[in-house]
């Protein structure tokens, strides 16, 4: 019997703007619409870049990214790439800031964070190939 497959998982951000949200993560991080509700001022999106799926939705609170709750806790999503390297480039020449620098981690890891514009912190990176 084959296993069946997870196609993806997606995290669920609740944010203060959606419309600011998309265009940070459109502009700056090159993902694409995918759905948003309503057409004019939406309250909820869901965005994606290759494999990698987001929904942001604003329901009258204020976010609470982990590293706010818990500075133990500072990733909110962890996004697998292959490249860190040629992404890094690429978020730089878009303007992005990165909270922690492109580097090599103690834990066999090569990779960045940033922060998106309602504090949540992706880390985007891979483990490195001789990590042992």
């Amino acid at each position: 019997m084959t296993r069946p497959v997870f196609n993806g998982i997606a995290p669920l951000f609740i944010v203060n703007n959606v419309t600011a949200a998309v265009a940070f993560y459109r502009d700056k991080l090159g993902f694409d619409l995918d759905y948003q509700e309503p057409e004019q001022d939406p309250f909820f999106a869901i965005i994606r870049r290759d494999c990698a799926m987001l929904m942001v939705k604003q329901v009258g609170v204020n976010p609470e990214p982990n590293p706010s709750r818990d500075p133990a806790a500072r990733w909110d999503a962890y996004i697998n790439v292959p490249d860190p390297d040629a992404l890094a480039e690429e978020f730089t020449s878009c303007g992005v800031v990165f909270s922690v620098p492109l580097k090599d981690t103690s834990d066999g890891l090569r990779r960045f964070e940033l922060q998106d514009v309602d504090g949540y912190v992706l880390f985007l990176g891979r483990p490195r190939e001789n990590s042992n």
